[in-house]
């Protein structure tokens, strides 16, 4: 009998509990800095596309689609950034899970970029018998 009528005010909306657990879950997404991330971005989403879309939450910094450097088409996500966290909060807001060009996107806080070290030369070392390893075939002769 508890459970029903527990699970009678879940479906009310009633519950304290669904509520204490969503704003918690809001308090926790505020943003940090006023760059977004969004994805889900249909390849023919264009910077002047993307500008029009987020344009009326406030005043936008920047739009920028990543794009393939070999094929120069959209890879289906891009970066937006406003002047101000308030305004980003609220373009978060407006438009996440939307549709833009016939495609729901998806806006998240956008995450700082890591530091990667640039790849480090292969050394080439030979064995004693002038053998040296080839990690794709094998062992190949000098």
């Amino acid at each position: 009998m508890a459970f029903s009528s527990a699970f009678r005010r879940v479906l009310n909306g009633s519950s304290s509990i669904m509520t204490s657990q969503f704003a918690s879950a809001r308090f926790s997404s505020t943003l940090t800095a006023p760059k977004l991330f969004i994805s889900g971005l249909n390849r023919n989403t264009t910077d002047e596309k993307l500008k029009e879309a987020f344009a009326p939450f406030g005043n936008l910094v920047e739009a920028k689609v990543i794009m393939d450097r070999v094929t120069q088409r959209s890879k289906g996500f891009a970066f937006v950034t406003y002047a101000s966290i308030e305004e980003a909060e609220e373009a978060r807001e407006g438009m996440n899970a939307k549709f833009l060009d016939g495609w729901v996107i998806f806006v998240d806080p956008a995450k700082p970029k890591e530091y990667r070290p640039p790849p480090q030369p292969e050394s080439q070392q030979s064995s004693e018998f002038g053998f040296r390893t080839n990690k794709t075939i094998g062992w190949c002769g000098n």
